[in-house]
């Protein structure tokens, strides 16, 4: 497969096996894409046990299994609400490959203490939330913009989001308002970046099989979580990552604006 033969990515928050960004860098490098990956620089001694066992290594891993796919990859520890390192990280990747054609905003902050009572969530636990979800998606789409300008073939840009951007909780206060807001600012940068070529959406998972979810269990707190889906069953990493690529690819060009639901049929009404 070549749909994305020659083109340039780069995709936050990649470092962990299970997870979005990581299957999202596989399902491109598979389509041709060569791919720059970043993430936090996680302490080895925090992994989860099955990247211990394999002897994982964050992004460098990430990186090494895109190269086995035929691909040319780069890996960088970054901090997406530091803007001198969201402009060297893009600056490198342009020095690299003189071109930049997708950019993948997935980072965002493992689940803790932010998932309780308003009142009982600290000033900075939320506004940690915020920064990289938020602030870190305004960061790297602003200083990516110039790059993809420059292109022919405009440029696609990818907002991971959540269902938790259509559909408020309790005690989830900080992600809900990260989420909506990304859903808010897709609609914008689509509206503003269109006119140049550049497709920008977004992805709105429910329940996926990622190490996010780790702390809750596959006992039967998930067997609950996978009941609210109408096909009886949470999601996989794999199935996000595959639908991400999707939308990078030129069958998807007329698709802009848009936060898409990826959920089982949870949530059906937008």
């Amino acid at each position: 497969m070549s749909k994305l033969k020659g083109k340039v990515a780069i995709i936050t928050g990649s470092g962990r096996l299970r997870g979005i960004g990581y299957t999202s860098a596989i399902a491109m490098a598979k389509l041709g894409a060569n791919v720059v990956v970043t993430g936090t620089g996680r302490k080895p001694e925090n992994y989860p046990d099955d990247e211990k066992k394999i002897g994982w290594k964050d992004v460098e891993s990430t990186a090494e299994k895109i190269r086995q796919l035929g691909s040319q990859s780069l890996f960088f520890n970054l901090d997406v609400t530091d803007e001198s390192q969201v402009k060297y990280v893009i600056q490198e990747t342009y020095n690299k490959f003189n071109s930049i054609d997708i950019l993948v905003n997935n980072a965002a902050v493992a689940i803790g203490s932010d998932r309780n009572p308003i009142t009982e969530v600290d000033l900075k636990t939320f506004q940690k939330v915020v920064d990289v979800k938020v602030t870190g998606s305004y960061l790297c789409t602003k200083h990516v913009i110039p790059y993809m300008k420059k292109n022919k073939s405009g440029g696609k840009i990818v907002n991971i989001a959540s269902l938790s951007g259509k559909r408020a909780q309790p005690n989830n206060l900080a992600y809900n308002a990260a989420n909506f807001a990304m859903v808010g600012m897709t609609q914008s940068m689509a509206k503003e970046l269109g006119p140049y070529g550049i497709n920008v959406n977004a992805v709105c998972p429910a329940i996926v099989d990622t190490q996010r979810m780790d702390l809750y269990g596959r006992t039967d707190t998930w067997d609950e979580m996978s009941k609210r889906s109408s096909l009886g069953r949470n999601g996989t990493p794999e199935e996000v990552g595959d639908f991400v690529a999707y939308l990078c690819t030129n069958e998807a060009s007329w698709i802009t604006g848009q936060s898409i639901n990826m959920c089982g049929g949870t949530v059906m009404e937008h």
